[in-house]
Parts: C-alpha cells; sequence; structure tokens
C-alpha cells in the first residue's frame, strides 16, 4: 500500500463515521422538527393575524402584541397573579422538599415507608386533586366542615372559592400537598451525593447543624438546587388546571393565571390569533426568567 493511499482511506472513514453519526440523530432531528419547530413557526405567523375559529386569517401584523399591554387590562393582571403565585408556591416547595428529604435520609426501617407516603400524592394527576381538594373545602359534605362542626366551630368555608386569598391559600396547599414529595426525591438524589465524612469533618471544627446546611449541604447541592428551582418555577409559570377547576378565575378574573387566560382567549372566545400571540409572550416570559435564574444560580455557584 502506497503512503498517498493512507490518508485517503483516513478521510473516507471520517465521511463514513459522519453519515452513520448524521442517519443516528436523524430521527431526534425529525421528532424536533415536527413536534417543536414546525409548531413555533405556525404559531409566530397566527399572532400576526386577526384569526377566528371560523373566519379566514387576516394579516394584522404587531398588532395583536400591541392590544395584549394596552387594552386587555385581564392578560397584565394575570400575568402579575401568576408571577405573585410562583414567588408564593416556590419556597414553600423547595423549603418543604428539602425538609423532607433531610427527614427521610435519616437511616432507619421506617425512612423507605415515609418516602412512598410522602411521594404518593405526586401520582395523582392535577385534575384528579384539584377535584379531591374540592371535595375538601366542600362546605356541606366535606370533611374538613363535618369535623370543625364536631367541634362546635362554625366555619366558613363558602369564601375559600369565591374570594381572592382564601381561593389562592386552597391552590397552594393542594399544591404543596401534591408537588413536595417530587421535590423531595429530586433534593434527596443531591444529598445523598455529599460525603459524609465534610460532615463530619465540619462537625468536629464545631459547625453547627444550620452552618453545615449552608456551608456544605447546600453549596455542593448546587446543580441539583438549580434543576429543582427551575422545574419549579415553570411549572408555577405554567399554572392552569388547579386554578381553572378550583377557584375558575373567581372573583372577577382576580384568581386567573396568564395560561388560564390564554385557554379562555383561544378556546372560549375562539381568538386564534390573539391566543397565539399571548402565547408566544408567556413563552419569551419563560425565556428570559430561566435565563435570569440560570445566570443568578451559576454565578452564585462560581463565586463559592
Amino acid at each position: 500500500m502506497s503512503v498517498d493511499a493512507v490518508p485517503i482511506r483516513r478521510s473516507r472513514r471520517r465521511r463514513s463515521d459522519s453519515w452513520i453519526g448524521v442517519a443516528s440523530i436523524s430521527p431526534a432531528i425529525l421528532l424536533i422538527t415536527v413536534l417543536f419547530v414546525v409548531p413555533l413557526v405556525l404559531m409566530l405567523w397566527m399572532s400576526l393575524n386577526n384569526w377566528s375559529f371560523l373566519g379566514k386569517p387576516t394579516f394584522i401584523g404587531l398588532e395583536n402584541y400591541v392590544r395584549a399591554f394596552t387594552t386587555d387590562t385581564t392578560f397584565v393582571n394575570s400575568i402579575v397573579f401568576t408571577l405573585v403565585y410562583t414567588v408564593i408556591i416556590t419556597p414553600i416547595l423547595f423549603v418543604g422538599g428539602l425538609a423532607l428529604a433531610l427527614f427521610v435520609k435519616r437511616p432507619g426501617k421506617a425512612s423507605g415507608l415515609f418516602r412512598t407516603i410522602f411521594f404518593t400524592p405526586y401520582v395523582v394527576g392535577f385534575a384528579a386533586a384539584s377535584f379531591l381538594w374540592l371535595w375538601f373545602v366542600n362546605d356541606s359534605v366535606g370533611p374538613i366542615s363535618a369535623a370543625t362542626s364536631a367541634f362546635g366551630i362554625d366555619l366558613d368555608q363558602t369564601s375559600w372559592l369565591v374570594e381572592k386569598w382564601p381561593g389562592l391559600v386552597v391552590v397552594i396547599t393542594m399544591v404543596t400537598w401534591k408537588v413536595i414529595g417530587f421535590q423531595m426525591i429530586l433534593l434527596l438524589s443531591g444529598l445523598q451525593g455529599v460525603p459524609e465524612e465534610l460532615l463530619e469533618a465540619a462537625a468536629i471544627d464545631g459547625a453547627g447543624w444550620f452552618r453545615r446546611l449552608f456551608s456544605v449541604i447546600l453549596p455542593l447541592m448546587k446543580p441539583t438546587v438549580i434543576m429543582v428551582l427551575v422545574f419549579s418555577i415553570s411549572g408555577s409559570l405554567l399554572a392552569f388546571e388547579q386554578f381553572f377547576l378550583i377557584t375558575t378565575g373567581r372573583p372577577n378574573n382576580e384568581t386567573i393565571t396568564a395560561v388560564y387566560w390564554i385557554y379562555n382567549v383561544s378556546f372560549t372566545k375562539f381568538e386564534l390569533g390573539y391566543g397565539a400571540a399571548l402565547s408566544v409572550v408567556m413563552l419569551v416570559l419563560l425565556l428570559v426568567v430561566t435565563a435570569i435564574q440560570l445566570k443568578f444560580l451559576k454565578g452564585r455557584s462560581d463565586e463559592d
């Protein structure tokens, strides 16, 4: 074999490997294109049109976006309410999930049982969980009403679903009951990666429990913490079922979330073009919030 033939064979082998690589990832590329890229492009095009459900689309440019922030006060209020809900529920889920993870991490025969008990509500769907809590707070047949009546307490439960803050409390309680077990499992996986030797060394140096938590455990759990917060905040910003079924926006759309309002615009009022524009706004908001928290958390990690 000549010396000149060796580079040629290597080049052919590289090209063959490249085609094999392209063929291997082509199903994933096709799936992403069909399920994400094409719908995204269609949504962007719809947002630039006045398109009712039964009518023909009419190009109107950016008028839908101008309408969203000028005349549609309900959408602006829904974004504010969604952000308030996210700010309240995120620390509750994180602190509660971390506390449960620290509890079930302790050695003992009952730790596995408690993990199962705390995680079980997560397998219940949001719709089923919402109907369950609607039954809990029902003022005539719910167990809360029966329990308070047995102790001679006349509790006004009708306000829980018709007023803003009592309804929000019911939703937050339901979401905490359902989701906190999942966050416990995620944070437990991060806790198990913390070396016990470091904790023992910190204890020998005189570090208390809280000092070990904030100076050793949480810094070593940064990747897990980032993942949990991204999931939690993104899920809270996209909240829909719990408010759709429990509060139904009462009173006067004060407990309506951004996704809930997009649903009303698109599938109740059948303004598909305007609903697509609101969806684009929510997509941008999600990207901005996620980028900010990733930059902040990674920046804090680099400082540590």
